[in-house]
């Protein structure tokens, strides 16, 4: 890179998280003092840190990726790597930090907390950005751990709501859990490479790679393990997902940027250090078997709420199974995709709470009908099919030669089938026909154009988890594939099913999440006691 461009790159990744925690770290009393000011201020902040990140882009396009690190004392360092990867979730989170912090002006307004919430909301908004910026894996599990702590303060805006402060607790819990997971990774990342840094770091892994001298190491698999279970834990993943539906009583905002950005965080972690990751198989494949579980599980559950919000928060949950697998299966430019989509998605949804349709639409409930329409889903998956294959051949991703790319493509088949079935279920005429394959169409040809685009950007080794190769793996993916087909089905058969006494029952057990989430409560209220507040006379 040409030192003429290096300088202004990192200053220009740094200074937007830097201007959110300098008036983040201003004392809530003041800021409540002074409430619709400091909002304001924030939106400006926010936006400014959006701009800076555009600079910043436009600095890596013209000169390539930095590394900026300043000593402090020993091994501690501050740093800035900035790649591919970095510009894309640095744009992305200060967008919607931008978006947040304008719409939460007008929110809050007259609450006599607004100034606290403007307060944890830069906060948290500048710790997610460090988080994105680090240039270590130290400075990342601080900012990681600082993250929760700040969000923790926001899901606690109303303390004096039981259902909220059991969630925030539950929340807390799980990421203390997280965060002691990340703290072991410290000590053994250290004693292996004896370094923070990543470029280090990734230099060693690279070469590990080409030698292959890490396939029976302990330490490595420990290392990479742990880091597995503290992006599951920060994704709500199966078994810790249940706190996130609960957290419905905190403001609007929070959720938004909840469930758009930070819930994002245990995806990057597995993305950012990809090349330690990869360097056990065994624990890629765990990775991708949670994710899978995840999003199936979460995925029947999302189908029986009432409640929209609700449904949306089940819908995250799958989501982040769906990016976890993708994870655990080496597709990590896919991942980055569904990143940047889901919290586009995800922020729109939960910010047009107030609209009642937008929400039902952006929760893709199934239609409500009064009979089966078994020769539409055929016909969309074969429509789907066709267009998967060419999509394959047009765009040389060889999806099946390789096992993960045959699994993911399947998968983004059942789901465009899904679509079609959706779109032709509401239509019968020629022209509705038409018009949703044309749409299928264009959805296919945005697909793969992304993903071979994210691929490129994201993804300078690919790698080939070689466990799916075996009759093991391959058995694996059979029957994942086919519950994959039996959720398809669900979703488009519910309908007819539901006057069945089985399904009846199944729906039941579904609506209460199959009971994980009572289980949770109830070890948590047992940990952590929350006291009613007294009864208004």
């Amino acid at each position: 890179m040409t030192n003429n461009f290096q300088p202004l790159l990192t200053a220009a990744a740094a200074l937007g998280p830097l201007l959110l925690l300098g008036l983040g770290s201003l004392p809530a009393a003041f800021l409540n003092r002074h409430a619709l000011p400091a909002a304001r201020a924030a939106a400006r902040v926010a936006l400014a840190a959006f701009g800076f990140s555009l600079l910043a882009l436009a600095c890596l396009v013209a000169g390539g990726k930095a590394d900026g690190h300043w000593l402090l004392a020993g091994p501690f360092t501050l740093g800035v790597h900035v790649d591919n990867l970095t510009i894309i979730l640095l744009v992305l989170v200060s967008f919607l930090l931008a978006v947040v912090t304008r719409y939460s002006i007008n929110y809050l307004a007259g609450d006599p907390g607004q100034g606290r919430f403007t307060k944890w909301l830069c906060l948290t908004g500048g710790c997610v950005l460090v988080i994105v910026i680090s240039g270590n894996l130290l400075q990342f599990a601080l900012a990681w751990s600082a993250t929760s702590w700040c969000l923790h303060q926001l899901l606690m805006f109303y303390p004096g709501r039981p259902g909220a402060v059991l969630a925030a607790r539950k929340k807390f819990i799980i990421s203390r859990l997280g965060d002691l997971c990340l703290l072991i990774v410290l000590v053994l990342v250290f004693k292996k490479f004896h370094t923070w840094e990543f470029s280090a770091i990734f230099a060693a892994c690279q070469a590990l790679h080409a030698s292959d001298l890490a396939a029976g190491w302990f330490g490595i698999n420990a290392i990479c393990f742990l880091l597995v279970a503290g992006a599951m834990m920060k994704s709500a993943q199966f078994p810790f997902h249940s706190w996130l539906p609960d957290t419905m009583e905190t403001p609007t905002p929070v959720s938004a940027l909840m469930h758009a950005g930070i819930i994002n965080a245990g995806g990057y972690l597995i993305i950012r250090l990809s090349p330690l990751v990869t360097l056990s198989a065994a624990a890629m494949s765990t990775l991708a078997l949670f994710g899978a579980f995840t999003a199936l599980f979460a995925s029947l559950v999302m189908l029986t709420h009432a409640s929209v919000k609700r449904s949306l928060a089940f819908s995250t949950v799958a989501q982040m199974g769906f990016m976890m697998l993708e994870c655990g299966l080496g597709a990590f430019g896919l991942a980055t995709l569904h990143i940047v989509a889901h919290s586009l998605y995800k922020a729109h949804a939960f910010l047009a709470s107030g609209s009642l349709p937008t929400l039902v639409k952006s929760a893709w409930l199934p239609p409500d009908q009064q009979k089966s329409r078994a020769g539409t889903l055929a016909a969309a998956l074969g429509m789907a099919v066709l267009l998967g294959l060419a999509g394959d051949w047009l765009f040389h991703l060889d999806a099946r030669h390789a096992p993960a790319g045959f699994v993911l493509e399947c998968t983004f088949v059942m789901a465009l089938a899904y679509s079609l079935w959706n779109l032709w279920s509401q239509s019968v005429s020629l022209t509705g026909a038409l018009l949703g394959a044309l749409v299928a169409g264009g959805i296919a040809a945005a697909y793969f154009a992304l993903h071979t685009l994210f691929d490129q950007l994201i993804t300078a080794n690919p790698w080939d988890n070689q466990q799916l190769n075996s009759l093991p793996g391959r058995v694996v993916i059979i029957i994942l594939l086919a519950l994959f087909f039996g959720v398809l089905v669900i979703q488009t058969e519910l309908p007819r099913w539901t006057s069945r006494p089985f399904f009846q029952a199944l729906y039941v057990h579904a609506r209460n999440g199959f009971y994980f989430t009572t289980l949770a409560n109830r070890a948590v209220a047992a940990l952590w006691p929350v006291k009613m507040p007294p009864a208004k006379s």
